[in-house]
């Protein structure tokens, strides 16, 4: 059998077609989701959810915060007291959805594997973030509206601007929202994470219901540092005569701003966990 020398060869001779040719190895993979339109896909996904699976929650939430509030009408007759327990019952339906339950559902995704399967989509870790703490968050909506109405009527408070929910309950959930996924990432177990967003919603109970006024300096502070205070400061000044919308509208952004810091830690605390 002879062979022929490579040099032999015509230069112009077509090669043989390789199976892995470079056409086949160059061919452009799928484009990456955009966030926007991954964000309202995660959102219809986890809305439709929680209406099935959260449903007999929120009516618990909504009627805890209706009987604390019948609770403290027998030790609070009005004023600047009533307003903060209904101003603080109300957030504290956001809190109980947003905080506790999101900080259990991201903790139970962690530790049975199912942020692998978001892992593996191409959407960008904020989408899952914000999908799921938007949806939480909406989830919310019904019970704080009839959590406010009947704390109104029952410690005859006004109804006239009950329309600032429209922007204290997406602030407030959003930094809830944001605070609750952060903690049940961060967990490194589903338990701590059910514990930690129970511990957060009594945080939200104990400093956002009570009176201002009537806490210690010392616990004082630790009410600042909780996102939920200024939504609670925000909606009690509205029930006054003649609210004070510069100190309304000064505590929706402290509540913006703690939101998108809460949500920024919550994308970071997903892409650390979707990678271990």
């Amino acid at each position: 059998m002879s062979t022929v020398p490579a040099e032999v060869l015509p230069t112009g001779a077509p090669s043989v077609p390789d199976r892995f040719g470079d056409d086949e190895a160059a061919a452009p993979l799928a484009p990456r989701a955009r966030l926007l339109p991954s964000l309202a896909a995660v959102y219809r996904a986890q809305l439709s959810r929680a209406r099935v699976a959260r449903i007999p929650l929120l009516f618990v939430a909504t009627f805890q915060s209706i009987g604390i509030m019948i609770l403290m009408r027998g030790v609070v007759d009005g004023g600047s007291e009533a307003r903060a327990v209904v101003a603080g019952s109300t957030v504290l339906v956001v809190a109980f959805v947003a905080l506790n339950l999101l900080a259990q559902y991201f903790g139970q995704l962690r530790a049975t594997g199912g942020l692998d399967h978001y892992a593996t989509l191409p959407v960008p870790p904020a989408a899952v973030v914000l999908g799921a703490a938007g949806a939480y968050a909406s989830f919310t909506v019904p019970g704080t509206a009839v959590t406010a109405v009947a704390g109104s009527v029952l410690f005859g408070l006004p109804l006239g601007h009950l329309w600032i929910l429209a922007a204290v309950v997406p602030l407030s959930g959003a930094a809830l929202a944001g605070l609750g996924a952060a903690l049940g990432l961060l967990a490194p177990r589903q338990e701590l994470a059910t514990l930690l967003g129970q511990l957060g919603m009594s945080a939200a109970l104990l400093l956002g219901v009570l009176p201002a006024e009537r806490l210690p300096q010392p616990i004082g502070w630790a009410r600042d540092l909780l996102p939920s205070t200024y939504g609670v400061e925000a909606l009690a000044r509205t029930f006054d005569p003649s609210p004070d919308w510069a100190a309304v509208g000064l505590d929706l952004a402290v509540c913006g701003a703690v939101g998108v810091v809460s949500l920024a830690v919550a994308t970071w605390a997903y892409r650390r966990a979707a990678v271990r």
